[in-house]
């Protein structure tokens, strides 16, 4: 159609748009011509800061590379990766859930890892982590053979791809549950960190006076055929970014009990260590693994 105004412009878009031949494709895209649509008609923006606007997209882009994610680093820092979550986990949002973002930091190829074994593979200073997960099904029943992928960034603050001082693959493993559904692993107690604010993400946090940092956690990602596949994230639970996380990513349930004792350790050693005992709870449903962001 010949366009005779604003408002003529979305009846035009979605009349070309409503042959799309798959339905959901079609759905989505007519609802966000819908919203898009509606957002500028509603803060008006001059055409330089819609130019600003495009570019500060295309920086997004451009800021990607194999080891760091711009793209996921926005969706957290907007707060879509955690209402996404929220919204196809705990019955599709009906109840609380253990689920939560999965982050820019997760790597498909984590090595496996014996049941008690560490992941720390190159010297990281902090206290010694002791952890034990339990993995059960909804029925309260023990989850064997289920595939438990561990990463956190260093007590320095970063992931071990962001950290030439690090090793590949420091501070990952992958566990296997047995029979009574729990995994054992050692480390270091995790500590809070900034995420990166190098790329238009950091412009943006910046002009919002809003802080960078994460509260202190360790990411788990949960799979085993049958089940939807768990991602989730265990926090520390005296981290003072706790109420103020840079990615909206904390829930009550994913509080955790690190628990801080002295004295011998059960590695070996003496001083300061913690522990930390978690229950996962796994849903059915399709165990399909998500995209790696980084390499």
């Amino acid at each position: 159609m010949i366009i005779d105004g604003q408002e003529s412009v979305t009846v035009a878009v979605r009349g070309a748009i409503a042959s799309t031949p798959d339905p959901r494709l079609r759905e989505v895209m007519d609802a966000l011509v819908q919203h898009l649509h509606a957002f500028i008609r509603d803060v008006r923006p001059t055409e330089a800061e819609f130019e600003h606007g495009l570019e500060f997209l295309a920086a997004i882009g451009r800021a990607c590379t194999d080891t760091h994610n711009e793209a996921v680093l926005f969706s957290d820092a907007i707060g879509a990766s955690t209402l996404v979550c929220l919204l196809n986990n705990g019955q599709d949002g009906a109840t609380e859930t253990a689920a939560a973002l999965l982050g820019p930091f997760w790597r498909d190829n984590s090595p496996a890892t014996p049941d008690g074994g560490s992941i720390v593979r190159s010297a990281t200073p902090g206290a010694p982590l002791f952890a034990r997960g339990s993995v059960r099904g909804p029925d309260g029943a023990p989850v064997a053979g289920a595939r438990v992928d561990v990463w956190q960034a260093s007590p320095a603050g970063m992931y071990e791809n962001q950290d030439p001082a690090q090793s590949d693959m420091n501070l990952r493993g992958r566990f296997a549950t047995d029979a009574e559904g729990q995994f054992r692993f050692t480390s270091v107690r995790p500590a809070g960190y900034p995420v990166p604010t190098h790329g238009p993400v950091g412009d943006m946090l910046r002009a919002q006076q809003r802080h960078p940092y994460r509260p202190a956690h360790l990411h788990f990602l949960i799979h085993k055929p049958g089940f939807k596949t768990l991602v989730t994230q265990v926090f520390v639970d005296d981290d003072e970014h706790l109420e103020s996380d840079v990615v909206f990513g904390v829930t009550r349930a994913l509080v955790g009990g690190f628990e801080r004792h002295d004295g011998p350790a059960p590695g070996g050693g003496a001083g300061e260590w913690f522990s930390l005992d978690y229950s996962f709870t796994l849903e059915p449903g399709e165990a399909r693994l998500p995209r790696p962001p980084i390499a």
